[in-house]
């Protein structure tokens, strides 16, 4: 009896060691969060601006540019997929690694070869656990991203975008990542930054109105090439700041919920540590007892 009360306080010690550090990972990741908020709210206007400029040129100018063309038969897609480097988040990154592999399937089902780009080591070990080749990969810091690295990414995506399908070029560029919704929702999303396919900003003119007269300085095509660029480096760095704040309320969530469970089975094991307790104790009242009615007994 004695050693299953010493099992039952061993468990309940290292159940509050456990706690200790999940209610740590909580609090850091809590007091990240915010920080994480303020930067998508400082970047989201910035990349909608870009979005409807490029929109703007691409409405009211008719120049055919590699930004805005839809190839007549796209061959090869390429994925963005930005998960992260660690772990106990939940399904932070399985839900979106789910969300490449269904686009992925799609895209083959179109007759589209699929490249991927990843971001983050969980992408990375879940591509090498399946022996998958990738482009290219960028780890560390997926919780705390600097434009540097979207920079990078950017470069690398366009170069692959700019070479022709023979040198091993892609016809469309596809991004998925978590988006912030609130605290308790982060949904995978998919976008298409190129070609671009959806005018935002841009509003369809009514029966009665007229359209808007633009001059482009210099000639549009320019103003094209050189918003390219900038287009890819914010939609990808919004990209970035969404999933790192997705990171950041994902693991809150699942160190709130292991720090819970960690309570439950200190209570369930003190419990059990008690009801040993007591039972030891009741059997060594009766071996006392006993002992002294034998011995009333002899005499």
């Amino acid at each position: 009896m004695g050693a299953q009360l010493r099992v039952y306080r061993q468990k309940i010690r290292s159940a509050q060691t456990t706690k200790k550090i999940t209610r740590a990972m909580e609090l850091i990741s809590a007091s990240r969060i915010q920080k994480a908020q303020a930067r998508v709210l400082q970047s989201t206007p910035y990349s909608r601006a870009i979005t409807r400029a490029v929109s703007a040129v691409a409405t009211y100018s008719n120049v055919s540019h590699i930004l805005t063309t839809e190839p007549e038969k796209i061959q090869r897609a390429a994925i963005v997929i930005l998960a992260s480097d660690r772990g106990l988040a939940g399904a932070f990154s399985s839900q979106v690694l789910r969300e490449s592999e269904q686009l992925a399937e799609l895209l083959r089902e179109q007759g589209k070869e699929v490249v991927y780009f990843l971001v983050g080591r969980k992408a990375n070990a879940y591509f090498s656990f399946r022996q998958r080749p990738a482009e290219r990969v960028w780890t560390g810091g997926t919780d705390q991203p600097v434009f540097e690295t979207a920079q990078e990414i950017a470069g690398a995506v366009l170069e692959s975008f700019l070479r022709d399908y023979a040198d091993g070029g892609v016809d469309e560029i596809h991004v998925v990542y978590n988006r912030f919704v609130s605290m308790v929702s982060q949904v995978p999303h998919v976008v298409r930054m190129l070609p671009l396919e959806v005018v935002e900003g841009v509003d369809e003119p009514g029966d009665d109105e007229v359209l808007p007269l633009y001059e482009f300085e210099p000639e549009a095509d320019k103003v094209l090439d050189a918003l390219l660029p900038v287009y890819i480096e914010s939609r990808i760095y919004n990209a970035m700041l969404q999933s790192a704040a997705s990171e950041h309320a994902s693991r809150q969530r699942a160190m709130k919920s292991a720090s819970d469970n960690a309570d439950k089975l200190i209570r369930d094991y003190t419990r059990l540590a008690n009801n040993a307790r007591q039972s030891e104790i009741t059997q060594q009242i009766s071996e006392i007892v006993g002992g002294a009615d034998a011995l009333s007994s002899a005499k």
